[in-house]
């Protein structure tokens, strides 16, 4: 692979990848560890022409993460916590608050979904990726992903009702 080629590779595929494995890990470091072992893995071995260089990365970053679980005696469940500066106005501030909880709660239902579900969202939402962009990452078929992702809303929906509601 070219240079030119794999800078705007990642240039167009390195935020979204990063938040699609800091959603899966839910640690920094170890999204970013990740982050640049796909892009190594994209550097080393993408082959010439590939026609969805996207899922492909989207593939190879979900299939690192699952070898890393299998290799860990445990799971490392960090989340850190958003710190609001100082120097916000008060309006700023309770906006930033409530921006904060409805993100938590969001964050909250989407831990709910089983793990396919919860990929297909975050593919779809936080990705852009087509449903045949996330069945050819998930070795199942577009109806299948339309389905999930249907299911998927309907629990979110559920969800953050419930969560508003406490």
């Amino acid at each position: 692979m070219d240079n030119e080629l794999f800078m705007k590779l990642y240039g167009a595929y390195q935020k979204e990848l990063y938040l699609y494995l800091y959603s899966l890990c839910r640690n920094r470091h170890q999204a970013e560890d990740l982050l640049h072992e796909t892009f190594l893995k994209a550097l080393l071995a993408l082959p010439d022409g590939h026609t969805n260089m996207r899922a492909w990365l989207y593939m190879v970053a979900r299939n690192l993460f699952y070898n890393q679980q299998k290799k860990r005696s445990k799971e490392i469940l960090s989340k850190e916590q958003n710190v609001v500066p100082e120097d916000c106005e008060k309006g700023d501030l309770l906006e930033n608050i409530l921006a904060e909880e409805s993100r938590r709660m969001l964050y909250r239902a989407l831990q709910n979904l089983d793990l396919k579900k919860r990929e297909i969202i975050q593919m779809q939402y936080f990705g852009g990726m087509s449903q045949k962009e996330i069945a050819a990452v998930l070795h199942i078929t577009p109806e299948n992903v339309r389905v999930l992702a249907y299911r998927a809303k309907k629990e979110l929906k559920k969800d953050l009702e419930e969560l508003k509601g406490e």
